[in-house]
């Protein structure tokens, strides 16, 4: 079965089984964050990932903050995007995996940022 993968460019404020392959062209510090749901606390950090067509941040929760660093390749599989405090999100979520690829993006688009779409 093939993987049809999508671009950065082609992402919408409600995308679902996002397939993506992105490069981290930055990575913010972790912080924690609670639950509005039940008051857990969890950690966060947000990534602004790119390939060609443009950039997006990614937001990386508990254990993916420390497996990707910036530079690295991830190849995104089930991701999905919803939008938070004003801008859109590209999530891996609990149905979605993300792994470190052995591969370059060479030229990244960082100037069309689909985050600022709402």
């Amino acid at each position: 079965m093939s993987e049809d993968f999508m671009k950065v460019n082609d992402l919408t404020t409600f995308t679902r089984k996002a397939n993506l392959k992105v490069k981290v062209v930055e990575k913010g510090e972790s912080r924690d964050v609670v639950s509005n749901k039940g008051g857990s606390t969890y950690t966060v950090a947000d990534a602004l990932v790119a390939d060609e067509t443009g950039c997006v941040i990614l937001s990386l929760w508990g254990e993916d903050i420390k497996k990707f660093e910036v530079g690295d390749v991830i190849e995104i599989k089930n991701g999905y995007v919803k939008p938070f405090r004003g801008s859109i999100r590209l999530n891996i979520g609990r149905y979605g995996e993300a792994e470190k690829m052995d591969e370059d993006i060479p030229n990244v688009n960082t100037e069309n940022n689909v985050s600022e779409r709402t």
